[in-house]
């Protein structure tokens, strides 16, 4: 159950992190290469799996660190400093595992638990592409008298071709909206690496497929029973992979500022480390990296106190700490959405035709940026922020994407504007 946590541990933190170092610097140094030879991380996520990666969250009595959100947010940040597309892989294992901590005490809840700490992982599947009406699941939970299947397609499935398990979207037949944990190693769930975009290209956001996939009876969910602060969370993951992509920028622009020879004629210096210009520019990078960091601190604090009253759900302390949690992580994204893309342009200007080489892989800063910059626009997150400083509205906590239906007379005023 959700226990109060005022400050942040950092011994239990500084145990993990020491843990976890070595394996982060044998996934940086491979970042480029995987990122060139479009390698996925297979081998990489296998080993921070072992090292407890996958139970951050778990209290220890179950066989996890027991970290707080803060203290998880602060080895997410150092993680994509080292390789940006890892923290957003365990984005969904991330969701559900605070999904089922906030779960009734019970054999359920710490079923779960153990499965976590033993290093079992959970994916992602909630997205789907095409036609289909704004808020209405394609994908189908169905019931006979064998039990749970789920058919469906689905997209933006990050994580899921590394997973154990994939935590499913669908409506039943009742028309009631529900999760499913499917097992991914079943022979009704395909997974493919389809994902084209041109940023975090190893996370294994492509398509998964259900054909009449098998689920047990205990791990079907009735949506609506998810914990509330689960879009912030989500955020949080793309938030402090914003602040490792600043951090991993700040790192190779002055590695190689400092090391670089060469110098323009009609720069201001016999060094291009001692240049005043240069230096400017790496300061602004430096001072993102910095904003970024600080900004996922004080957005962890925020859902750490939502995690704290969920277990007086819906009260006003609950509906406070929510609605808190919501709108700083729409804030933080709102800000890094620019800084951040921004920041890595400008490792640009500091070493001229040699940055856009390929075999530095300067540009996976930028591209990672700018993908991450595109989830969940943040020009309709600017607006929830805007309407809840003007009007006290509260933020939707769930949104959702697809083809809207057109409007009809019963849905026009009088006047004839759109209600």
């Amino acid at each position: 159950m959700p226990m109060t946590t005022e400050v942040r541990s950092t011994s239990r933190l500084d145990s993990v992190l020491k843990r976890l170092r070595p394996i982060f610097e044998n996934i940086a140094a491979g970042a480029v290469r995987r990122e060139q030879d479009h390698t996925l991380p297979h081998a990489e996520v296998r080993q921070l799996v072992d090292a407890g990666f996958a139970a951050l969250r778990v209290p220890t009595e179950y066989g996890g660190a027991g970290l707080s959100i803060p203290e998880l947010a602060e080895v997410l940040v150092e993680l994509a400093a080292a390789d940006s597309n890892l923290p957003q892989i365990f984005r969904g294992h991330i969701a559900f595992v605070e999904d089922r901590l906030t779960a009734p005490v019970g054999h359920d809840r710490d079923r779960w638990l153990r499965r976590f700490a033993a290093g079992e992982i959970v994916g992602n599947a909630w997205s789907e592409v095409g036609q289909g009406a704004l808020g209405v699941s394609q994908t189908t939970l169905d019931h006979n008298a064998s039990g749970w299947t789920v058919n469906g397609r689905k997209f933006y499935t990050t994580g899921s071709i590394y997973a154990d398990w994939i935590d499913v979207t669908a409506r039943r037949s009742d028309g009631i909206d529900g999760t499913a944990l499917v097992r991914a190693s079943q022979p009704g769930v395909v997974v493919s690496d389809d994902w084209d975009g041109f940023g975090q290209q190893l996370t294994g956001t492509g398509t998964t497929t259900f054909t009449q996939a098998t689920v047990d009876g205990e791990n079907v969910f009735a949506f609506a029973d998810r914990f509330r602060y689960q879009t912030a969370l989500y955020q949080l993951v793309l938030l402090a992979v914003h602040a490792g992509i600043a951090r991993a920028a700040e790192r190779d622009t002055a590695r190689d500022v400092h090391n670089r020879q060469r110098v323009y004629s009609h720069g201001s210096a016999s060094l291009v480390r001692e240049d005043p210009q240069i230096q400017a520019i790496v300061g602004e990078i430096s001072s993102v990296a910095f904003v970024a960091h600080a900004t996922v601190q004080r957005v962890a604090d925020a859902i750490q106190r939502a995690y704290e009253t969920s277990a007086q759900r819906g009260s006003a302390d609950d509906d406070a700490a929510n609605i808190a949690a919501e709108i700083a992580s729409a804030q933080g994204q709102v800000v890094l959405s620019t800084l951040v893309p921004e920041a890595t342009t400008r490792v640009f200007d500091t070493l001229g035709a040699s940055a856009v080489s390929r075999a530095k892989g300067l540009d996976r800063h930028w591209r990672n940026a700018r993908t991450v910059a595109s989830h969940n626009p943040w020009i309709y997150k600017a607006k929830i922020v805007g309407d809840w400083t003007i009007n006290q509205t509260p933020p939707p906590f769930i949104w959702e994407i697809g083809v809207r239906a057109p409007l009809t007379d019963a849905s026009v005023s009088t006047q004839g504007a759109p209600q």
